[in-house]
């Protein structure tokens, strides 16, 4: 079994976890952006705010993202 030996684990608690959430996060931000963007505005205060900063930093970073995501997927595939 793929879990046995450990307990269930969050994705806050497992590093590669964290890292699958934030980027899911960003490419959704930066995809929604231009379609909702009343709700997702960098300049927003408090929680919506992150949104919105993150889909600057997708819209900025993207290669950088887009390259990270192809990555995580090959270890998401071949390693776990």
């Amino acid at each position: 079994a793929r879990g046995a030996g450990r307990g269930a684990m969050s994705a806050l608690f497992d590093f590669q976890g964290l890292l699958v959430v934030a980027l899911l996060t960003i490419c959704t931000c930066s995809y929604l952006r231009p379609r909702f963007g009343n709700f997702i505005k960098p300049q927003a205060p408090g929680f919506l705010g992150i949104f919105g900063r993150m889909a600057v930093v997708g819209d900025r970073l993207s290669p950088f993202v887009s390259a990270a995501c192809v990555m995580m997927a090959l270890s998401t595939l071949f390693v776990r």
